[in-house]
């Protein structure tokens, strides 16, 4: 795919400009072990919601049914096939008939017997989803990317502690041992003084053609105005529905950065200590993003031309997806979703003992448990709301600095570009009133 020039790039914001205006870790490596009795009593339960089911939220969903003390009650989605077969599923595992469905979200949150919700639309809605979920009393486990802008995830974050709820972001690869494990490699010193990290994902995107309009379906079928939400009015089209909005401008995050860059950048963040700040320095080249931290260490975003194949000479293809490289003074550790970890010099290959067993990164079960049982203690999760903003910030900012392609400098407290006003501009995207 050859890179969009300069030029391209300024005329798709202003066109899409004009289109819009139209229409902190309380450990570094938290126990995953449940707190909770195998027979937990029915007021022991925590009530669960789901808000949009889809593919994903049903690999989320089946891993959380398994916990004893967690009860799924009710479930939001705008699609009437999608709101059966979750229904199914639930009901399947219960035993009963007694998931309620509900075509409107905002009705699943007015209940006062749920106590948590699983947010798992597109990502178009994960932000709003969970700050009305917030502001309805439910603690929160939102799909990433959690916000689709930078003012997004400050909302998101800042809701979060005004409204005192327990928020976990689905960057689920922090509770996997394998990537907890090459971040202890970091953090120990065993690598040397780190100096630089990489971050892998796809081929940025820069996409707002519309698909050609359809008949808008019946409302019970799927329900169009709330399905696009706070995004720009477009015409209905079934492939989005079912999946083509991804890479869209105006339903994905950070020109498609963040659907892997919200789990490999936010491991660098956390590697090099930083969930407290981010990189202040964005400068795109032609297959990669430069990134640096005040205290020197690099961090390279490398775009994959095939993510799910082969992703020579970048990282080793066996390791799996969402690879992430850490590179000290004495050694480096690279390691991905096989669960399988590669180290050198061999000394310290010898240092990670059995890689027998191993855990998928896609697997959601430690992650999910961590949130239930800060749910409990009122503590906070592994994926809080500041470590999501920071390392969802860091990502945006990278993405700003491909799409205008140029170098960007930000100032990680005030979080604002520095002299760069469209920068600024980009942060934040009108949102369409479709409350009606």
């Amino acid at each position: 795919m050859s890179k969009p020039s300069h030029n391209t790039r300024r005329d798709f914001l202003q066109k899409t400009s004009a289109i819009t205006s139209a229409a902190a870790v309380a450990s570094v490596f938290p126990s995953t072990a449940s707190a909770i009795s195998e027979t937990a009593t029915p007021n022991e339960k925590i009530n669960l919601g789901v808000i949009g089911i889809g593919p994903r939220c049903t690999y989320d969903l089946t891993a959380m049914l398994k916990f004893d003390d967690i009860r799924c009650v009710a479930i939001a989605d705008v699609q009437s096939r999608r709101r059966d077969a979750g229904k199914a599923l639930v009901d399947k595992h219960y035993e009963n008939k007694d998931c309620k469905l509900y075509q409107d979200f905002r009705d699943l949150l007015d209940r006062k017997d749920i106590d948590a919700v699983l947010v798992a639309t597109g990502d178009r809605w994960h932000a709003d989803a969970s700050i009305l979920a917030a502001k309805a009393g439910k603690d929160v486990y939102s799909e990433k990317p959690c916000g689709i802008t930078i003012a997004k995830c400050q909302e998101l974050s800042a809701t979060m502690h005004e409204e005192k709820r327990v928020f976990q972001a689905g960057t689920q690869r922090r509770s996997v041992p394998n990537f907890q494990k090459a971040v202890e490699f970091a953090h120990s010193g065993k690598l040397g003084k780190l100096h630089t990290m990489h971050a892998s994902i796809y081929l940025p995107v820069l996409d707002n053609t519309w698909l050609p309009a359809e008949p808008t379906p019946a409302k019970n079928v799927c329900d169009w105005n709330i399905w696009l939400g706070p995004a720009a009015w477009r015409p209905f089209n079934q492939k989005y529905v079912d999946g083509r909005w991804r890479g869209q401008w105006d339903f994905d995050s950070g020109a498609k950065l963040l659907d892997w860059g919200a789990h490999t950048v936010d491991l660098c963040q956390w590697a090099n200590q930083a969930d407290d700040t981010m990189p202040i320095e964005y400068e795109p080249h032609e297959e990669h993003i430069l990134c640096r931290y005040e205290n020197g260490v690099k961090l390279i975003i490398d775009f994959l031309p095939e993510p799910f194949g082969n992703r020579d000479p970048h990282y080793i293809t066996r390791l799996g997806t969402c690879p992430v490289r850490f590179i000290g003074e004495d050694g480096w550790v690279e390691t991905g979703d096989s669960g399988e970890i590669v180290a050198k010099p061999e000394s310290l290959q010898k240092q990670l003992g059995d890689q027998t067993k191993r855990v998928r990164g896609l697997d959601v079960g430690a992650h999910s448990r961590d949130f239930f049982d800060c749910i409990r203690s009122r503590g906070k999760t592994a994926a809080n709301q500041d470590v999501m903003r920071r390392s969802h910030i860091a990502c945006h900012a990278a993405a700003l600095a491909w799409i205008l392609n140029r170098k960007l400098r930000i100032d990680p407290v005030k979080e604002e570009f520095i002299n760069d006003e469209e920068a600024n501009l980009l942060r934040s995207r009108p949102d369409r009133n479709w409350a009606v």
